[in-house]
């Protein structure tokens, strides 16, 4: 008899494509895929532990897929809570059988020893594993792993350990096995990694910790992740970039884009002021960020763009909250995240003088997360009786290179429009953050 399985991914899309590289094991393994939780022989966790919510709504997960299964199937933890409290969860949890490390074996019979092998190595293992076919026509694509950034409030490289590109090769036939069984077709690739417009540089000109070394030694032509996208634009109709280090955005991977038909950029800011984000370990400033948006506005004025902040960390003073505000309100960003500085054991920032109290956080976070809501809201509508073209997700849900899926608000369609066709359409109202839309009338195309 089949064995079956049920996987709970959370996190960011990095760990949906770890689910989709484990559950792909898994059907090699002889298992399927069950219904719910209490059907199936094996129930994955796969956790995410960026900040301390991630982390509270992992271990809550794990005790409610406790509660669902039967009393003969197997709990298994993996994920980034695994790798990093891989020894805590076990003493913690009686609940769980098996805590299982980035590549590691999910139905092995005993423990896995976490520290057996090296980050790099288990975690490339996992990237190079073969995907279960996707069933909407998007798929993440994860083009590489760990970070070579020293980020003073991220832990993620001590996890998931430096920066390991991919090469172009292997991305291209991820991306055919995707399109040969995947219903309906694969019309979009989301390209992710930690750093993404760092990909490449571990494979060809060595590391660094200076934040602005990859922005100096740009040179046009020569950055890889400019080769990966112009690649892949001729297997797929649209190819979007998430998470760019803004010392990145090059102009050459700017023009790029742009000539790609997808002018989406998610940039990770992380504040605007240069002394709170010189305490961060990072790179620039509100000016030179309103420099570089002005100047894809220029080349591209319907572009959409994305950030997210980090209010509250140590040091941020109301003048520096008020920088924010004003940089808000002055960029005008289609969306954007906020999130409460979270203080991660083992980072720079954990033990930093001059904590913000959480009060103080959570009044900072409503008064910014407000006035971006009024942006973005006040966009969405200016968009009413314009036409674009879009990707229909499922019947009676679409996208166009504004939306990026499972992040930003949707285009509500007609039901009767098939899913993985691309349809011109007019927006005739818009409530919060999605859209409603109708085909466009065959004069207006």
């Amino acid at each position: 008899m089949t064995k079956t399985y049920w996987v709970e991914t959370l996190g960011c899309p990095k760990n949906h494509v770890d689910s989709d590289k484990v559950t792909g094991q898994l059907h090699r393994d002889g298992y399927s895929a069950a219904t719910s939780p209490e059907s199936a022989d094996l129930v994955v966790v796969n956790t995410c532990a960026f900040i301390e919510e991630a982390r509270q709504e992992s271990i809550d997960v794990i005790l409610e897929m406790a509660d669902r299964r039967t009393d003969t199937s197997r709990l298994v933890v993996t994920g980034c809570m695994a790798e990093r409290y891989g020894d805590e969860l076990v003493d913690a949890l009686p609940e769980i059988d098996l805590v299982a490390g980035f590549g590691e074996s999910l139905i092995a019979p005993v423990p896995v020893a976490l520290g057996r092998k090296s980050h790099a190595k288990r975690t490339s293992e996992l990237l190079e594993l073969p995907r279960t076919p996707v069933s909407v026509p998007w798929a993440y694509l994860k083009v590489a792993e760990g970070c070579d950034r020293i980020c003073g409030f991220c832990a993620i490289p001590s996890f998931r350990g430096p920066q390991r590109s991919r090469s172009v090769e292997a991305l291209l036939a991820e991306v055919g096995a995707l399109q040969s069984g995947g219903t309906p077709p694969l019309r979009e690739v989301i390209l992710i990694a930690q750093d993404l417009a760092s990909f490449g540089r571990d494979r060809s000109s060595g590391r660094t910790g200076d934040a602005d070394d990859f922005a100096r030694a740009a040179v046009p032509g020569e950055q890889p992740i400019v080769e990966v996208l112009r690649a892949l634009k001729g297997s797929v109709d649209w190819v979007r970039l998430l998470y760019l280090y803004p010392s990145g955005l090059t102009p050459t991977l700017i023009e790029a884009m742009i000539e790609s038909g997808m002018p989406y950029f998610d940039l990770s800011l992380q504040h605007v002021t240069r002394p709170l984000l010189k305490r961060m370990r990072r790179f620039g400033d509100g000016d030179k960020f309103l420099e570089r948006i002005a100047t894809i506005r220029s080349l591209a004025p319907d572009a959409a763009f994305r950030s997210s902040f980090i209010v509250g960390y140590p040091g941020e003073t109301e003048a520096d909250h008020d920088a924010l505000l004003e940089f808000v309100q002055e960029a005008q960003l289609d969306w954007a995240g906020f999130f409460p500085f979270s203080p991660e054991v083992g980072t720079y920032a954990a033990d930093l003088e001059h904590q913000v109290p959480s009060e103080l956080v959570q009044e900072r976070m409503r008064e910014v997360t407000e006035t971006q809501d009024a942006i973005t809201w006040a966009k969405r509508d200016a968009l009413v009786g314009t036409t674009c073209t879009v990707l229909i997700d499922r019947p009676g849900r679409a996208r166009s290179t504004r939306e990026a899926p499972e992040i930003d608000g949707v285009i509500v369609v007609p039901e009767h429009l098939e899913a993985g066709t691309m349809v011109e359409v007019e927006i005739v109202a818009a409530i919060g953050t999605d859209l409603e839309a109708v085909p466009a009338r065959r004069g207006d195309q």
